[in-house]
């Protein structure tokens, strides 16, 4: 029976073997703190935190996220440890909320390698606060407990840390956030939520400019179209419901504590269930795949719901398994150094065959993880497979043969796909990346030699040409989903390298100008970008978007920068950081393509557009981390088949939309 614990109750533990569970309404710093007998932490090697999330018989989170799951093995930590604080924190310098009074309470719960709970306790009574004791495990008389604590600090993470008697306290906060903040820019943005009324809001805009281009000639900006896209690296996490008592609820059990429950009950937000209906079982007693049974208002937003469940499936269930291997590699060792602690147990067939039985104990727990594990990934595969062909042009790979019946379409969608992600435990199972519409980040494609096998195995030459083709790709994608004349896209090529790549887009005339070539083409375009950002954010902020000058384009834009900085000045870079920072909420967005040991030459002074932007690379590569457990997942670009026409026959009925507009 679970302990539903209130601040300073406390509950003994059953086992050793824990998981510490977290659900917050936004995006929280989650780790631990080591004492010892005084309640004292000794050194900055007694706190795990993202930037070192590994001590013995402890690991925390890598990043900042909305959930967290906290792996603690007692038995395991070191014997002058009597006492471990789990601990909160609201991230630093994103954006994001500053208090935790302002956010929904944090729901802390215990609970055992099945799933099955222990303790639980909901933070409440916060206000001021940015960061909190949750929870304390101590051991007394040879017994370990957890105690609900729920002790916040207005000064954060430094105060925390400098009350439980850390002299550095102050220079580890630092770190911590540094560490959250570098991750953060790897992350792929959670799903934000979403209501009808945003659904019938983002129609209704999409109406109203094109009624508005009708009537003028050209459309002033919704207000709610300028504030859609709000710029930052990582937007909030859904906010999780709140249950009766007032707390929060806990997400529902997934892999790290039992298998998927192929229901989708995770897979929630605003909108009501689909209908009722249960699908047929399959021969393993799970549910037959169905495209779109996630929550959803349409058919499209179900899908996406769909694929983000999918892709939080496969992050958990692929972290319980690792963590199982963990597990059973650390209790081998432990077993190994206490049989062979004894020297007369080092002498004959003693140790082997105290290794014998180590190993085998490991291959067996290893083992029965790896079922597990093949068994969700078998059925994560299975629904991939459902899922794949159902998707709509937006979200569908360029080989789907939903492209070939493309028509330009008359609403902007909720999404668009930019690539695929997987992880090594099953390389074939590929989930979308989708990233929100209106974009929220611009992208840097990097066109240099990066860590991974692939940037490696190709000359610098093949990389910048592989990287503009991706642009052009995410390009095509982009006119390709949204209405006829809802978006627009500039190039800037200061050498005319790009041209090869970019002929798919120039010949169909789908670009708003030639790309730009040479020092003054360059600041050509950058101008008029950056005048438009300025006058449509006085219009906004004035409540005067009647009074746009007649002849600005208010579709959303696109830049692509080809070969930078090569062809750039000072003013031309202190533009572009402009237009990274401001351009995203007025509807103006960066597309890189640019080698990032190049622009180094600039120094720091690049490094805010450098952190604005989502990588991406025309390559596989290892640099993308989700936002529930932080695995670091291979990226692959989404690029058309060798010797395929999709893209110029969709550019092709794109331009003709276009030509046939009435103004």
């Amino acid at each position: 029976m679970t302990a539903e614990l209130v601040r300073g109750q406390n509950h003994p533990l059953p086992q050793a073997r824990l998981e510490i569970r977290v659900s917050a309404g936004t995006p929280v710093v989650a780790g631990a703190t080591l004492c010892d007998e005084q309640g004292a932490v000794r050194g900055t090697e007694w706190v795990a935190h993202p930037g070192s999330p590994n001590l013995p018989g402890l690991e925390v989170s890598k990043q900042a996220a909305a959930d967290h799951r906290l792996a603690v093995d007692l038995e395991a930590l070191p014997e002058t440890v009597h006492r471990l604080n789990v601990l909160l924190a609201l991230p630093t310098g994103g954006g994001g909320p500053v208090r935790f009074g302002a956010v929904a309470a944090p729901f802390v719960s215990v609970t055992g390698l099945d799933g099955a709970e222990v303790a639980t306790y909901t933070v409440t009574g916060l206000d001021s606060e940015s960061a909190v004791v949750a929870l304390e495990i101590y051991r007394r008389q040879g017994v370990w407990k957890v105690r609900a604590v729920g002790q916040g600090y207005a000064g954060g993470l430094a105060d925390m840390l400098g009350d439980q008697g850390l002299p550095q306290a102050r220079e580890l906060a630092a770190t911590i956030q540094a560490a959250v903040s570098s991750g953060m820019t790897r992350a792929v943005a959670p799903p934000p939520p979403r209501t009808q009324n945003d659904d019938r809001a983002r129609r209704t805009t999409s109406r109203a400019a094109s009624a508005g281009r009708d009537a003028q000639g050209d459309a002033a900006p919704s207000p709610t179209t300028a504030s859609a896209a709000t710029p930052g690296p990582v937007p909030p996490a859904p906010t999780a419901p709140p249950s009766p008592d007032g707390g929060v609820v806990q997400p529902p059990q997934s892999p790290g504590g039992g298998p998927i429950d192929y229901a989708h009950p995770r897979r929630r937000n605003t909108a009501p269930p689909p209908p009722p209906t249960a699908p047929p079982a399959q021969p393993g007693g799970h549910p037959q795949p169905v495209a779109g049974d996630a929550t959803g208002w349409s058919m499209e937003e179900r899908l996406y719901n769909q694929v983000w469940g999918m892709f939080e499936d496969l992050a958990r269930t692929v972290a319980a398994y690792r963590s199982a291997v963990d597990f059973a590699e650390s209790r081998m060792e432990q077993e190994l150094d206490k049989a062979l602690s004894d020297p007369r147990s080092r002498i004959g067939t003693a140790g082997d065959t105290a290794r014998a039985a180590a190993q085998a104990k490991r291959d067996e727990l290893v083992g029965r993880a790896r079922e597990v594990l093949d068994r969700d990934l078998a059925q994560l595969a299975a629904e991939a497979d459902v899922v794949e062909p159902a998707l709509p042009p937006a979200f569908a790979s360029w080989d789907n043969p939903v492209w070939h019946g493309y028509r330009v379409p008359m609403e902007i969608p909720m999404a668009l796909r930019v690539g695929d992600l997987h992880l090594s435990e099953r390389p074939d199972l590929r989930i979308p990346m989708l990233v929100r519409l209106p974009l929220e980040r611009g992208l840097w494609i990097d066109s240099g030699r990066s860590g991974s096998e692939a940037a490696l195995m190709m000359e610098s030459g093949q990389l910048r040409a592989a990287a503009m083709e991706t642009a052009a790709a995410h390009a095509a994608r982009l006119l390709a989903v949204y209405p006829a004349g809802e978006f627009t896209v500039h190039v800037i090529d200061p050498a005319g390298t790009g041209a090869p790549a970019l002929a798919p887009l120039t010949e169909s005339g789908v670009l708003a100008a030639p790309p730009a070539a040479g020092a003054q083409g360059v600041a050509a375009v950058l101008a008029k970008l950056t005048q438009r950002v300025e006058l449509v954010q006085m219009a906004v902020r004035g409540g005067a978007t009647d009074a746009l000058p007649p002849g600005l384009d208010t579709a959303e834009q696109l830049l692509i920068v080809n070969d930078f900085p090569h062809g750039f000045d000072d003013r031309a870079v202190t533009q572009l950081r402009y237009l990274a920072d401001e351009g995203p909420a007025v509807g103006v967005h960066l597309m890189m393509v640019a080698d990032r040991e190049d622009a180094g030459a600039y120094g720091p002074v690049l490094d805010p557009l450098w952190r604005a932007l989502l990588r991406v690379t025309p390559v596989p590569d290892d640099h993308l981390v989700d936002p529930w457990v932080g695995h670091t997942w291979t990226y692959e670009p989404l690029l058309p088949p060798a010797g395929s026409r999709v893209v110029r026959q969709v550019l092709a009925q794109v331009a003709a939309a276009r030509r046939s507009l009435p103004y």
